[in-house]
């Protein structure tokens, strides 16, 4: 992957900070951080979703991703099961579950959960990404060094990148759409939904919201919101009138926050942050070694394939020549032969006008 000077001064800058405090890196740190206590939150209530996708296309517009192949007006996407992914921060599945012995049709919604104390965050050495004082968690693509380890630490499968993109790959995934919350403004699949099976606010008040419809309708929900302890807790929600493991939400996850179970595998990226200046130096190097050679490779690819393009060309306009005189002498000929033919019969047509002639005279003297 190519490396811009931007992007290796961001390396060197993170490596050097790191080796300088000489202390464990802040997002593998074995530090409880208990998220911010007035932070936002979304509630998604289950029970509520009909599977309409009018937050899909609310996300995909607010975010400017591209237009699916398929039409948010389509609903049979609806029976496969989907994963977000680098141009879906997130999609509608359904799920066929069973409610007090009686087949039941289930829609959930899925994106990233914001976690109170991020995996993402906790793997990253380089901080690209951000737990935001609104409950959002944000990417930073100009630290992102492309490890992608925030994608083997998310329990809930979420990050994905731009493996499309060649030259500037980016981890794609939902915001809670951060920069509108600094408007003030709604998250755009909230502003769209059409049931309020989806609730922004408080984390803590949307917590005794759930608590609230739980305690008055025991009957249509399970006795569990999803979200308020999982890894710690997130600012994302859910209720569900089923298990939430019939709906493909992972119930084996805990209550540990993820920066506690990877704070022992980081915990010894300080001890080689000194040699990190080197080692990215070297890399540069190298990257910067490969480009000269690829675009040296590029240049004689396209001098070989214009070479190749002109000598197509000019066998091309012989051919055609050579079959244009072909054909020239081959119409010369068909217009001789068809003059000597005609003169041949106008010849043939005149001797026997003239035999005739002669018979016609030699009657006439017998007559006399």
């Amino acid at each position: 992957m190519s490396i811009s000077r931007r992007k290796f001064l961001g390396w060197m800058g993170a490596a050097g900070m790191a080796g300088a405090a000489g202390t464990s890196a802040q997002a593998g740190s074995n530090k409880q951080f208990k998220g911010y206590p007035d932070s936002m939150g979304v509630l998604h209530d289950i029970t509520r979703c009909v599977g309409c996708r009018k937050c899909e296309a609310a996300c995909n517009k607010v975010n400017k991703l591209p237009s699916p192949d398929v039409s948010f007006d389509e609903l049979t996407v609806l029976e496969q099961k989907r994963r977000t992914d680098a141009q879906s921060h997130t999609v509608v599945n359904q799920f066929q579950t069973d409610k007090d012995g009686a087949p039941s049709m289930v829609y959930v919604k899925k994106q990233c959960n914001h976690c109170l104390e991020p995996a993402c965050a906790s793997a990253c050495f380089v901080k690209a990404f951000t737990k935001n004082p609104d409950g959002s968690v944000t990417y930073n693509a100009h630290v992102c060094v492309g490890c992608r380890y925030c994608m083997i630490a998310c329990p809930f499968e979420i990050p994905a990148y731009e493996y499309n993109e060649a030259f500037t790959p980016r981890v794609m995934k939902c915001t809670m759409c951060h920069p509108r919350l600094q408007e003030g403004k709604l998250p755009g699949c909230v502003q769209a939904c059409p049931t309020e099976a989806l609730v922004f606010g408080k984390r803590k008040e949307l917590i005794h919201v759930a608590r609230e419809r739980i305690r008055n309708f025991p009957d249509r929900y399970i006795d569990h919101i999803y979200g308020e302890h999982e890894m710690g807790g997130t600012n994302w929600l859910y209720l569900s009138g089923v298990s939430f493991s019939s709906t493909g939400m992972r119930e084996d996850l805990g209550n540990t926050p993820a920066g506690k179970l990877t704070s022992g595998a980081l915990g010894s990226v300080p001890i080689v942050a000194g040699l990190w200046p080197v080692l990215l130096t070297g890399i540069y190097a190298i990257n910067r070694r490969k480009e000269k050679i690829a675009a040296k490779q590029q240049a004689d690819a396209v001098n070989q394939a214009v070479s190749k393009a002109n000598e197509e060309a000019d066998a091309k306009i012989k051919a055609a020549m050579e079959k244009a005189a072909a054909d020239k002498t081959a119409a010369i000929e068909r217009e001789v032969k068809k003059a000597l033919e005609q003169d041949a019969k106008a010849r043939q047509e005149a001797q026997k006008a003239a035999r005739e002639q002669s018979g016609d005279e030699g009657s006439d003297e017998d007559k006399t």
